[in-house]
């Protein structure tokens, strides 16, 4: 991925009604329970009403993510 900016939950989930692909395939709970238990990198908020998160930190859980794959460890 390498980018900057900030995405949103449907955008690292995936979303079948936007035709978006995970970048991340798990649930909206276990996601929300991931950020919680420090798992999962925590949001900033744009605005009220707003949640993203930094393209970078999700770039950076996938590559760990993939690294603990490659170990043949479990995340």
């Amino acid at each position: 991925m390498s980018k900057t900016g900030f995405l949103r939950l449907h955008q690292i989930l995936g979303d079948k009604k936007r035709d978006i692909c995970p970048i991340i395939p798990v649930s909206k709970s276990t996601w929300w329970s991931g950020v919680k238990d420090g798992r999962f990198p925590a949001p900033v908020k744009l605005g009220p009403r707003t949640t993203a998160w930094r393209a970078e930190d999700i770039d950076e859980l996938v590559r760990t993510l993939g690294a603990h794959q490659d170990h043949g460890q479990a995340a």
